[in-house]
């Protein structure tokens, strides 16, 4: 059974795993899948389209696809989940429990896709983090009614840091909270870079964004560090 749900995949050049986001979506209990394409050059939108997700086309840019796919949503509660992540099987169902509990904004804990002591030791740094500052990003399926989301502005139009500017926004407006339950997704940045080195990456990033570095600089930084 399907619940008030639309669940939004920003995607660029993702066709080896778009059927699995889409699927595990609709497996979770939402009752709508709408794929923000970036300008895809292989079989994204084909398959997405084939796993009965809608598809909508523009710029590339992460935080317009999420906009764009917003906008489009026919539900009252969206979930934003990356391309290479997985929903837990019932959630769909706690997302609208939550917000209908007095929660303004959230997303779940992490665990990794691939088998890798060092990927649980990174999962455990995120879910500790998350519990404690309640920021949930974006690969930890952020979601929120989407009343709220149009009427603050949506995601702030950045190269990056989008979904960690979107969480300490929402924290300042009302409630917020990690659920236990967990998202599975990539930990291929982690596993190519290395544990510590993306670690260090990542907090240089949000140290340097508070203090109000220009986010394309910032951009550049995650992409080649």
């Amino acid at each position: 059974m399907s619940s008030p749900v639309s669940v939004i995949i920003p995607a660029l050049d993702e066709e080896h795993r778009i059927a699995t986001a889409i699927d595990s979506s609709f497996a979770a209990g939402a009752a709508e899948v709408i794929v923000a394409d970036g300008g895809s050059s292989d079989a994204t939108t084909r398959i997405a389209r084939e796993h009965s997700a809608r598809v909508v086309c523009g710029e590339s840019m992460r935080s317009r696809q999420l906009n764009r796919g917003a906008n489009e949503a026919t539900n009252e509660n969206l979930i934003f989940l990356h391309a290479d992540t997985m929903l837990p099987s019932n959630a769909a169902a706690l997302v609208v429990r939550t917000l209908d509990g007095g929660y303004v904004f959230g997303g779940f804990r992490v665990r990794f896709a691939e088998q890798a002591w060092k990927l649980r030791i990174a999962a455990a740094m995120v879910n500790m983090r998350t519990f404690l500052t309640r920021y949930p990003w974006g690969d930890q399926a952020q979601f929120i009614r989407r009343d709220t989301f149009l009427r603050s502005g949506g995601f702030r139009e950045l190269p990056i840091m989008e979904d960690y500017e979107l969480a300490v926004r929402m924290k300042r407006s009302g409630k917020t909270i990690v659920l236990r339950e967990k998202v599975t997704t990539s930990g291929r940045r982690f596993l190519e870079k290395g544990l510590l080195r993306t670690a260090a990456i990542n907090w240089r990033i949000i140290i340097r964004y508070r203090l109000g570095a220009d986010t394309n600089e910032l951009a550049k930084i995650y992409r080649g560090g």
